[in-house]
């Protein structure tokens, strides 16, 4: 893999309550000129879109908790869409996995996938679930037709070895939380991740050798 490969599997993400506009301006500048992907707030999809068209970016949905009413959730992915976003990642709701609402999850997730013609990847809280429920909720995210699993949000802890290598059983992975170094982020990749969501990005593609 040389560096041109490595910094087109990073999602250089700005996500924190503070975050601005010209924050996520400056993410999305900084992946044309790195090679990167970003991921910014849904607020601010429509206002960046256009600033590098070769850049793939996208956001958030049921941000952070995954606990929106499953409607509001929907209407949330194709309002990002038809504001330019590229890609959209979807927190699930966590507490109706560990609930034991399989089929609730599953039919939640798969109108939204069905509602956008982009891909979509399932955020599962990793670091909040038991082993069963992180394959329930791998198995409910392929049952939704959905294009990926994503570890976390990054809020709850961070993406672990152990958990990309059990995820990647099921769809491609997108390891994020506490990916601050080329190094950790290889380790992902090397566990079978295939994209990595990180604040640090531009470090991170610096850090390649």
């Amino acid at each position: 893999m040389d560096r041109a490969d490595f910094a087109a599997r990073i999602d250089h993400t700005v996500l924190g309550p503070e975050t601005t506009p010209a924050d996520a301006s400056r993410i999305v500048r900084e992946a044309a000129d790195y090679g990167l992907n970003a991921c910014v707030p849904p607020c601010y999809v429509a206002e960046v879109v256009d600033e590098a068209p070769a850049v793939t970016v996208m956001t958030v949905v049921g941000f952070p908790h995954g606990q929106h009413d499953p409607e509001v959730k929907r209407e949330e992915a194709v309002e990002a869409w038809e504001d330019g976003a590229d890609e959209l990642d979807v927190v699930l709701n966590v507490g109706r996995v560990k609930a034991g609402e399989d089929r609730a999850v599953v039919d939640e997730l798969a109108e939204l996938v069905a509602a956008v013609p982009v891909p979509v990847k399932v955020i599962v809280e990793a670091p909040l679930l038991t082993e069963d429920e992180k394959r329930r909720a791998g198995e409910a995210a392929v049952e939704a037709d959905a294009d990926y699993l994503k570890t976390g949000t990054g809020f709850a802890g961070p993406a672990t070895v152990e958990d990309v290598e059990l995820l990647a059983e099921y769809l491609p992975v997108k390891a994020s939380g506490g990916i601050g170094t080329a190094e950790a982020a290889r380790a992902m990749l090397d566990a079978g991740a295939t994209r990595i969501g990180a604040s640090a990005g531009v470090e991170l593609v610096e850090g390649f050798n």
